[in-house]
């Protein structure tokens, strides 16, 4: 964390100064908005949460709940989530408050006794250590009240505007803000006659993130498409004294009485069963659903035979029919119109795509559709994109969801299975650890695009694939010799990052690395040109540099000064752009080696959202400039 640079901070460094339409922020909903977000769940808060360091744009939350989520449904946290919390700021206190999942155990009849389950295999949770970060599990309602935090103490001071539930809108044909929104007051009567009355909003843009039943979907006529799958679930947060040996484990348990998916929950008591119960009857019109919580007790008992549950308290309970729906598009351009205008209006998370809840994806998934969609938002409100960026939204996230859709489908059929239906004893935890990095969060690879350059230099840097999430790694800050994760300095502050992996020279020597710092710095062709004037020279654009030696044979005051930036109005140095790649005590691993990065020199660029954009070598400037000249809409 960087402070200080604006004079001393005394108070908690967390809380930005506020700045632009967080100076002076009304408490009332105002008539015109920047961007309107329907719904405070976890799409529509990470788009908020990103959208807040944008202080010149005008975003507003409403939500028709009166106060904040108090019992949330979603629970699973997966690694890649919790980088996306690293760079909001909150991941190492969440993950303080949170159960962590380590293994998985597997539990299935005793073919000496089928009636009776036993262990029979406890995989760990990550195999391949696919990320620095753990798996884990933590209400849906904390995760909330963070990013409600870093937007509340981001400049533009953004806050829910609660107890207002959207009723329609329209796109019209020109004006700066074309989408008018019709809301309607939700709650109890405020006693001046404020209760059930309607309003209309304008806006320039609206991001829907208002759930399964969404009404801006409806809005816009996109179709939500797909069906039930006739089997029932019964779910349930309690508290229990019980003699089954793995109540603190995750476990997958098959009996002949059924299937009890089971999560362990932070605080180290409560914990989420799933249980089985059964095949949908065709005709039922949701009968199922008036399951009661005694009798989904009664069904968890018969499954954990010969252990018992004797249930204390019940937090919340559920029932639900599995289902797989997928929205055919994701803003409300329609097929036939795609590349003819640019989109208006946008849905997220729940309200474009649905599933079970046993592979721990729905929060997950939508957190990465609100991150995508905001710093986007960000960009061109800001000027810097052109608004032929926000069709990009549609062409990647709709891609991930339905990759989501296909992996549930195949992964909550199996946990609906009997035994006896395997072609291998073995075949559920099989699937577990050979399809671990899908659930995790990392098998997202977006395609080539104006963000996403092609891959013709990949094997210079085959650990960053363009289009995945940028793995971190660890590396040795110069000026202080601290050990660093290269990813974790990558703050959700809409700024792109480009690495630049030093060719062997050491700093100061002729090498091809000091001729692109030059060409960064100085040509107008640079993506730094873009920056406007007035601005820190890395407001728009994060550049760092990875040496190859050891922290101790580099002179920094011989490094170029791309990578030593003034910053605030009294011009200090950033000394925290400098690394070394060399090994040490705490950095086992040499980061050229880890990654697999050409010693001759490489340039990896990443987006706002932490994705690999470009790789490239150092002495190729001009593909550099035009990769951000489209993305950034400029003429070179």
């Amino acid at each position: 964390m960087q402070f200080h640079h604006h004079g001393y901070v005394s108070g908690d460094p967390r809380v930005l100064p506020p700045a632009g339409t967080g100076l002076d922020r009304p408490d009332e909903l105002p008539d015109v908005v920047d961007v309107l977000i329907v719904g405070s769940g976890p799409a529509g808060m990470v788009a908020a949460a990103q959208l807040a360091q944008f202080p010149g744009v005008t975003t507003r939350v409403v939500e028709r709940r009166p106060g904040r989520l108090e019992i949330g449904q979603a629970d699973g946290i997966q690694a890649r989530s919790v980088e996306t919390f690293q760079a909001f700021g909150f991941a190492e206190r969440i993950v303080a408050e949170a159960y962590r999942i380590t293994e998985m155990a597997f539990w299935k009849p005793d073919p000496a006794n089928p009636a009776h389950i036993v262990r029979t295999a406890r995989p760990v949770d990550d195999p391949a250590g696919v990320s620095e970060f753990p798996h884990l599990i933590v209400n849906q309602a904390r995760v909330l009240d963070y990013f409600a935090e870093y937007a509340r103490n981001a400049p533009a001071r953004l806050t829910p505007d609660y107890g207002w539930e959207f009723v329609d809108l329209r796109v019209e044909d020109d004006g700066e803000h074309p989408v008018v929104v019709t809301l309607r007051r939700a709650g109890e009567p405020d006693g001046a006659g404020h209760d059930g009355f309607e309003r209309t909003v304008r806006a320039q843009y609206v991001v829907g993130a208002d759930g399964a039943r969404s009404g801006v979907r409806a809005a816009i006529g996109a179709q939500h498409m797909g069906a039930a799958a006739n089997h029932a679930w019964g779910v349930m947060d309690v508290l229990v004294v019980t003699d089954f040996p793995d109540i603190r484990t995750k476990c997958s348990i098959q009996s002949e009485a059924g299937n009890i998916l089971l999560i362990p929950r932070e605080g180290g008591y409560l914990f989420r069963m799933y249980v089985d119960l059964g095949e949908v009857a065709d005709g039922d019109n949701h009968a199922v659903r008036s399951t009661t919580i005694d009798q989904i007790i009664v069904r968890a008992n018969e499954i954990l035979a010969p252990y018992t549950l004797d249930v204390k308290d019940v937090a919340w309970h559920s029932v639900y029919e599995v289902g797989h729906r997928l929205t055919d598009r994701f803003d409300d351009v329609p097929a036939e119109q795609r590349g003819t205008r640019a989109p208006r209006v946008f849905i997220t998370g729940d309200a474009c795509h649905t599933h079970s809840a046993k592979a721990g994806q729905g929060m997950n998934v939508s957190m990465q559709d609100g991150f995508n969609i905001g710093w986007k938002l960000g960009h061109v409100l800001d000027g810097r994109a052109p608004a032929e960026l926000l069709a990009t939204y549609n062409a990647e996230r709709h891609v991930v969801a339905g990759d989501l859709i296909d992996f549930d489908r195949e992964w909550s059929t199996m946990m609906a299975k009997k035994p006896e239906e395997f072609d291998s004893p073995s075949a559920l935890e099989d699937f577990y650890v050979r399809t671990a990095e899908f659930p995790a969060g990392f098998m997202t690879e977006y395609q080539p695009s104006m963000i996403v350059g092609g891959a013709a230099h990949q094997g210079l840097a085959t650990g960053f694939p363009v289009g995945k999430r940028f793995r971190s790694a660890p590396v040795v800050r110069v000026a202080d010799a601290n050990p660093i994760h290269l990813g974790h300095h990558h703050r959700a502050d809409g700024r792109w990052r480009i690495y630049a992996f030093a060719d062997a020279p050491a700093a100061g020597e002729p090498s091809a690395l000091a001729g692109w710092a030059d060409w960064i710095a100085t040509s107008p062709d640079s993506p730094l040109a873009a920056t406007p004037e007035g601005l820190d020279a890395d407001a728009w654009f994060d550049v760092k540099v990875i040496y190859q030696q050891d922290h101790t044979a580099l002179d920094i005051g011989r490094v170029p000064g791309v990578f030593l930036p003034r910053s605030g109005p009294f011009g200090l140095v950033d000394y925290e752009k400098v690394y070394a790649a060399g090994a040490s005590h705490e950095v086992p691993d040499d980061v050229f080696d880890a990654r697999g990065l050409d010693r001759g020199g490489v340039v990896v660029v990443v987006r706002p959202d932490q994705y690999v954009a470009h790789v490239l070598p150092l002495a190729a400037t001009r593909e550099l400039g035009e990769f951000f000249a489209g993305a950034l809409g400029r003429d070179l």
